[in-house]
């Protein structure tokens, strides 16, 4: 309307050239207060389909997705709510009805859950692996634990040691405990181990709380100060296949997917190899 306005005001003379000048400018002020509306729209319309997207992951990733979650945020305009927890209990939750966007554990885990209907059918990619480390603080000595014997020697040898508490599921902690069985020195690590919830034997070990921690190899070297010495030897080695896929009830599947795609492209291979793991 503006155009025909200023078209309909060019004839030359008189009063009719004075109206026609002076709706022309309406038309133009008109036409300029407009475009800055439908700007202003423009802008806040990504906000207004901003999501908060639900995610549970094993606290093995929980590195990974700290070094992640500013860039999706920033990327995208969603938001990203995380519970950590191992994988036994994140399972136990999800199988009892609590959902989420995305759900990272193992990749075991995730098969069976999506055969209960709780995550989309077609929804699971790999994410990484990982395998049952030793660690030490930065600086130490590293023990030679290269077969199942020098493993057992330097175990004995050590003055304190941390592990996840297998009561509380983590999965390098139920394992390890096997292996203190099979090796049969259960009963004297007892007075020597200092179990944890989840993730934090490195914490202690890069501390000097204890001289000895056992975690995924991804928890160990994500901790300032922790270094790790090696996975366990021979066939006492256990590797961890991570995976993540979307809850069957999601409300937002595409920003779940986005956040996938970040996690298993080159910039989240790039985190997850800096933090000890092994990319998909």
């Amino acid at each position: 309307m503006a155009l025909r306005l200023c078209l309909g005001s060019s004839q030359p003379g008189g009063k009719k050239a004075m109206m026609g000048r002076f709706f022309s400018r309406w038309a133009a002020v008109a036409a300029v207060v407009e475009c800055s509306f439908l700007l202003a729209l423009g802008a806040a319309a990504p906000a207004a389909h901003a999501a908060d997207v639900k995610v549970m992951s094993t606290v093995a990733l929980t590195p990974t997705l700290g070094e992640l979650i500013p860039k999706f945020e920033s990327g995208s305009g969603n938001k990203l709510m995380v519970v950590y927890s191992t994988i036994a209990d994140l399972k136990k939750r999800i199988e009892a009805g609590e959902t989420a966007d995305v759900m990272i554990l193992s990749r075991t885990a995730l098969d069976g859950l999506m055969t209960q209907g709780k995550v989309a059918q077609g929804s699971i990619v790999n994410v990484g692996s990982s395998y049952v480390a030793v660690g030490v603080r930065t600086g130490a000595p590293k023990p030679d634990i290269s077969t199942v014997e020098k493993l057992k020697t330097a175990l004995l040898a050590a003055k304190s040691i941390s592990y996840a508490d297998p009561a509380r599921g983590g999965a390098s902690g139920v394992y390890f405990a096997k292996v203190i069985d099979r090796l049969g020195i259960a009963d004297q690590m007892k007075s020597k181990t200092v179990l944890v919830p989840g993730a934090e034997a490195g914490e202690l070990v890069a501390k000097g709380e204890v001289e000895m921690g056992v975690a995924q190899a991804s928890e160990i070297a994500a901790v300032p100060g922790a270094q790790v010495v090696g996975p366990l030897p021979g066939d006492l080695n256990s590797v961890i296949v991570f995976a993540v896929g979307i809850g069957s009830t999601s409300k937002d599947p595409a920003a779940a997917r986005s956040l996938i795609e970040l996690l298993t492209g080159p910039t989240g291979s790039a985190v997850l190899k800096s933090k000890g793991m092994d990319p998909a």
